[in-house]
């Protein structure tokens, strides 16, 4: 019984997740709450991207290999964003706040000491869904994640949304890739 219900919630939430569209060039963010730090104080990040430029990087797993090796390239390329007028870099994962938090701490600390690159927790999927960048990852991670993809946002206002069409992978959505389009 219980493989049937769960056949059941993975077919209506991908059927729910084909229905959004992802979100498009022009777009505003949505303002679904995210968190960072404290898991009590959800945020729009829409508010906090309102001025200047900023990159979102969305991934599906924190701690993942994948992942793991695709973040310390922009916490490493953190200055030359900066030099290339990137106000803010922001690491977005359908994970809790702790998880986030000791996933930044593990890269930072091995890599650079330190970062200003913000990890930040989609931890109900929400903000996933509101940009249209979720996918049905249950067989390997459980539940619903954000794909791979790295937004540039400027003024508020999403300028392009870059998309990696297997997420197992970080070709476009490579730091790399991304200072070539700055």
């Amino acid at each position: 019984m219980a493989s049937i219900v769960s056949a059941a919630a993975t077919a209506a939430h991908s059927a729910i997740a084909s229905l959004v569209s992802q979100i498009k060039p022009g777009a505003q963010l949505p303002a679904a709450g995210v968190k960072e730090d404290d898991p009590t104080k959800p945020f729009s990040l829409a508010g906090k991207v309102a001025t200047g430029t900023h990159i979102l990087v969305t991934v599906p797993a924190a701690f993942s290999p994948t992942c793991s090796n695709q973040v310390p390239g922009y916490i490493e390329k953190y200055p030359e964003l900066e030099a290339k007028g990137v106000q803010d870099v922001w690491v977005i994962g359908v994970n809790d706040v702790f998880v986030m938090e000791a996933w930044k701490q593990k890269l930072a600390t091995a890599r650079s000491g330190g970062t200003l690159v913000h990890f930040i927790a989609d931890d109900t999927g929400a903000f996933a869904s509101a940009l249209g960048l979720i996918f049905d990852a249950t067989p390997l991670l459980g539940g619903p994640r954000l794909k791979r993809a790295v937004l540039i946002v400027k003024g508020g206002k999403v300028e392009d949304v870059i998309v990696e069409e297997d997420p197992s992978k970080v070709t476009v959505t490579s730091v790399d890739n991304l200072l070539s389009k700055l």
